[in-house]
């Protein structure tokens, strides 16, 4: 069965690396964390969450392991910027995709990614591919240089 249109383009994007990475469309919700552990059958830890943040207009990635939570105040401290929460239709035009299926690639718009430091602990991550029904799995390791987001600490 073919993909849908939005995990057609994060599939695109993730063949140029190489990597044989293969984007899986579930009959199961993958809208929050739990849900997609739930899906695939792994830790909550192993859930790359994909957070959507702005500063000064512009929007900020963030990478998070599904078993923690960004703590905004530290997070701005450590990068020296302030962070604000995006709403919907910012995470939308921003990067082309539904809050609930933002994969971590392949947006819209080009934007600074910052990547959790827990998520490296797990050999095998996953993490959303364009809907709220649809994930890829990837080594840890391999999550920075798909996204060149670098990698800091949420919490």
């Amino acid at each position: 069965m073919p993909l849908s249109k939005n995990c057609q383009i994060v599939q695109e994007y993730l063949d140029q690396f190489g990597l044989e990475l293969q984007v899986r469309e579930l009959e199961q919700s993958t809208r929050t964390a739990q849900d997609a552990a739930d899906a695939v059958g792994c830790q909550l830890g192993q859930i790359v969450k994909s957070l959507i943040f702005r500063s000064a207009g512009r929007p900020l990635l963030f990478l998070v392991s599904g078993k923690n939570q960004l703590d905004v105040v530290y997070v701005s401290a450590q990068l020296h910027i302030k962070l604000e929460k995006a709403d919907a239709d910012f995470v939308r035009e921003n990067t082309g995709f539904p809050i609930g299926g933002v994969p971590p690639v392949a947006h819209a718009r080009q934007m600074e990614v910052y990547i959790d430091r827990d998520l490296m602990v797990y050999d095998l991550i996953w993490a959303a591919a364009g809907t709220p029904h649809a994930v890829f799995p990837i080594k840890s390791e391999d999550l920075p240089r798909i996204t060149g987001g670098r990698l800091i600490d949420v919490q």
